[in-house]
């Protein structure tokens, strides 16, 4: 069984509740929810939250999605996807992550098949990224995942699940996915306001009259609407792990 677990929690320092925040009559988190379902590869997705009072909202969401979920330690993220597969006894867990509501479930099925037919024990779409940031993907064998949780020691390796493997590459067999030409540059995740903008007014322009829209449906947007990219592009790629790493040298 292939289990997708999706990340997410309430909390966040840069944008406050970002995943209920409404987006087009729905929380954020639910149309990342209604996208991530039109996978044909995913078996079962599982919604893996925290045990803080602040996720009982999520909770509460994917109970009115008909969504299992699953609630586990707030900082040691690891351990929250080790224990919530164990619920589901999968052969591979896709990780996703949930500020990123513009997720293409194509991409996330092309990744899967590669994974498999590599026979990859860890496969991602951003080890050298070139997608958009927000199209990010991860796959690991559930064996793989059991060895993270038994090894991984620093507070970096707790809180973000597969940077153990970038530390210790040479571990693991390792399975890519690119494209050609890169579009590292573009910026579809949500972790500041301005993200969010750029998402609402995707979600806007083309949800009403194509509520399953496409990458190429939003590049084809921002063709003709090449001021809506510049919303956001003040923000880097994976500051919540570069803060993570700079706390853990300061310590």
């Amino acid at each position: 069984m292939i289990l997708g677990i999706l990340q997410a929690r309430a909390g966040s320092s840069r944008l406050p509740g970002k995943v209920l925040k409404p987006l087009l009559g729905a929380p954020m988190l639910a149309r990342q929810i209604e996208r991530l379902k039109r996978s044909a590869r995913l078996d079962q997705l599982v919604v893996a939250t925290s045990d803080q009072a602040d996720d009982l909202a999520i909770a509460a969401l994917c109970a009115e999605l008909d969504v299992p979920c699953f609630r586990g330690p707030l900082d040691d993220v690891l351990q929250r996807f080790h224990l919530a597969a164990q619920r589901f006894n999968p052969s591979q867990i896709v990780r996703l992550t949930g500020d990123c509501p513009l997720a293409d479930p194509a991409l996330i099925d092309e990744l899967i098949e590669l994974h498999l037919q590599g026979g990859y024990d860890y496969s991602s779409n951003c080890w050298d990224p070139s997608y958009p940031d927000g199209l990010d993907a991860e796959i690991l064998s559930a064996a793989t995942l059991r060895l993270l949780a038994a090894q991984a020691q620093s507070p970096a390796e707790r809180e973000h699940v597969t940077y153990y493997i970038r530390q210790h590459a040479e571990l693991f067999k390792i399975g890519r996915l690119s494209r050609t030409p890169s579009l590292a540059q573009l910026r579809w995740t949500v972790d500041e306001p301005a993200d969010f903008e750029l998402v609402e007014q995707i979600y806007r322009q083309l949800y009403p009259g194509k509520p399953a829209f496409t990458t190429e449906d939003i590049l084809a947007l921002l063709a003709r609407e090449p001021q809506l990219a510049t919303l956001n592009t003040q923000h880097r790629r994976n500051e919540g792990l570069e803060t993570s790493l700079a706390k853990e040298k300061h310590s």
